[in-house]
């Protein structure tokens, strides 16, 4: 497959072709397999759901634009993300037209699911191929599909793809570039929505599948038998909280090396601008404010990496689902379903996604607070403000020879999350009034070995996002939050050191008076204002404050060796205890007014957030204090 670059106006003119398929059916991978790293992310107009959007170049030169549209069973939809689907195919959102073709993935080793939604696509009319994917595992198992009597009974093309495998795409591509030049089929929008009787589509598909399926030899599905251990009632949960355990341990003992390459290479940098630049105020905006404050966030790179390594790793696998399973009765003696687990689960990476997520649940009331309880889940935004106080106040040992004692305080910590989110979604649910429990129906993939290439796109997709972050809002605020520190500047006859007369100075001692009663000083109140644009943002803070509050020349790569010297461990065990409930950050809260249409919701958020927060950050520190901490 070719990698040339088109024109703007060439790509955009180029066909559209929209990929459709049940969830797990390896629509995403095939995406990824087509487009590489020539894809970007947006939303929908209108709606905060996914829009993800790629284009290649065919082995004769034709370039396609590519649509990866949300997963959907049906077009009778029952989710915002099946409307979204749904209306796109069909051609029913306002300035879009609808696809010039469309490919139905599905997977070979499920028919009988997949091919109920190939058939509803067909009664629009529109340009069909059908995807038949993980061919290699039907294979495997002696599952035998006829693809060219397949293609008979449905009336369209029919190509076995493997998208996991280099190649895997090329009989889909040689499809393609056989149907050029593609002629924009017009759809009939009522075939979407005056749908066919389930039960009859049901009984096409099952006299399809009679002809063109053979399974006599099928050897059965392996990952049933690690199910029978995996999702055991006794022996899963033990399972799920090993690993989880296993996750938070590798955090700190991975990161070591290539944190302390970080470091170094901060503090090398900053002793050349040092050595080079007279003393000034563009020196002290480069090492103070540049360097002291991105510095500062750019360290935990290696840590977010690995977490997302384990998560990409576990979703890779097919082991997430599982999981689900496991917390749902869990979940529902809160009265959630355990389909909240995996917009709960995105929340670990960021509450943005983990509340767009949420739109997959039918029920309104369990949608509402899943949404409201998803940043109670440890964001990797709040990992930097773990990693740097865990460092700092909590001794790098072993505990009994065999946990380390830092990543048993982080497990800790996500763990108070998670119960902190089921208790705040119990006390919710009862004060909403009753609701039935609905029971819960996931589908169940196959298991498999993570995929190099899968693994290598999210990695680096998460790793861009935290760099652009860092690279634009930490930075912007790191430069601002240094001016405000800087001015006015000292008086004569001064004893503290300049950061204290400033505007951020002045702000933070007037802060202090609210947050003193849980232990904040005023250079932790001055870093938790630009917090509230993005959490990571209150590690640069301080270390821009604690470099201007040096009176020698000391860089803010030694930020945590000024912290313990600074702090009491009552106060760093209250910061702790904050960010496990931290109020939400700008953006979080302006995806939740989006995605609830109600701007009280995000007030509602922020305010109980707040609350939980200070009520917390009371306890333990008055507690550590009585303690003797």
């Amino acid at each position: 497959m070719g990698a040339v670059e088109k024109p703007a106006q060439a790509v955009a003119q180029s066909p559209m072709v929209a990929l459709l398929g049940n969830p797990n059916c390896g629509k995403t991978a095939l995406f990824n397999r087509l487009t590489g790293a020539r894809q970007k992310v947006a939303n929908y107009a209108g709606v905060t759901i996914e829009r993800k959007e790629g284009q290649f170049t065919s082995p004769a030169g034709h370039p396609f634009r590519l649509l990866d549209l949300p997963g959907a069973y049906s077009l009778s939809a029952h989710t915002p993300d099946e409307e979204i689907t749904r209306d796109v195919v069909a051609g029913l959102r306002a300035g879009e037209a609808a696809p010039d073709v469309v490919v139905c993935v599905v997977d070979a080793t499920n028919l009988r699911l997949n091919l109920r939604l190939v058939l509803e696509i067909k009664r629009l009319g529109l340009p069909m191929v059908l995807a038949l994917n993980m061919m290699d595992v039907a294979q495997k198992r002696g599952i035998l599909v006829d693809a060219d009597l397949l293609s008979k009974e449905l009336g369209m093309p029919v190509v076995q793809t493997v998208a996991v495998q280099s190649g895997g795409e090329k009989a889909l591509l040689q499809q393609l570039d056989g149907m050029w030049p593609m002629h924009q089929g017009v759809p009939n929008p009522l075939a979407a929505i005056d749908a066919v009787p389930v039960e009859q589509t049901q009984q096409e598909v099952r006299r399809i599948l009679s002809k063109v399926v053979n399974t006599t030899a099928d050897t059965g599905n392996f990952s049933e038998k690690i199910d029978d251990v995996v999702l055991h009632p006794v022996a899963g949960p033990i399972i799920l909280a090993v690993l989880m355990f296993l996750v938070f341990q590798a955090v700190f003992s991975w990161a070591a090396v290539p944190m302390d390459f970080i470091k170094e290479s901060v503090e090398g940098v900053g002793s050349i601008v040092k050595e080079h630049m007279a003393d000034g105020v563009l020196r002290s905006l480069l090492v103070d404010g540049i360097l002291g404050g991105v510095g500062s966030v750019l360290v935990f790179l290696p840590q977010i990496l690995i977490l997302f390594f384990f998560i990409l790793v576990l979703e890779d696998c097919g082991y997430l689902p599982r999981a689900a399973f496991l917390l749902d009765r869990l979940m529902g003696g809160v009265g959630l379903s355990g389909r909240a687990f995996i917009p709960l689960l995105s929340s670990f990476a960021c509450a943005i996604p983990g509340v767009m997520a949420a739109r997959t649940i039918q029920n309104p009331r369990d949608r509402l607070v899943t949404i409201m309880i998803a940043p109670l889940m440890t964001c990797s935004a709040r990992l930097p403000v773990y990693a740097l106080v865990i460092a700092a106040f909590i001794p790098d040992r072993m505990v009994a020879g065999l946990v380390n004692l830092q990543g048993l305080v982080l497990f800790v910590l996500y763990v108070a999350g998670i119960v902190s989110a089921m208790a705040v979604a119990y006390f919710m649910k009862r004060t909403m009034g009753a609701n039935r429990q609905q029971p819960l129906m996931l589908e169940l993939p196959s298991y498999h070995i993570p995929h190099l290439r899968n693994l290598g796109l999210g990695l680096w997709e998460r790793a861009k996002i935290f760099l652009t972050r860092v690279g634009t809002i930490i930075l912007t605020l790191m430069v601002l939050l240094w001016f405000l520190s800087s001015f006015p500047g000292a008086p004569d006859g001064a004893t503290h050191p300049p950061i204290y007369y400033s505007i951020a100075g002045i702000l933070g001692r007037g802060l202090e008076y609210i947050f003193a009663p849980i232990g904040f000083n005023w250079q932790i109140c001055i870093a938790l204002v630009p917090g509230l644009a993005a959490r990571e943002v209150a590690v640069g803070a301080l270390g821009t404050v604690y470099a201007l509050s040096q009176t020698g020349d000391e860089l803010a790569a030694q930020l945590e060796p000024l912290l313990s010297q600074s702090w009491p461990l009552p106060t760093a065990l209250a910061l702790l205890a904050w960010y496990v409930f931290a109020p939400q950050c700008i953006s979080t809260l302006s995806v939740v007014r989006r995605e609830t249409g109600h701007v009280r919701y995000a007030f509602m958020m922020a305010g109980y957030m707040f609350a939980l927060a200070y009520t917390a950050s009371f306890l333990t520190y008055r507690i550590a204090l009585a303690l003797g901490g």
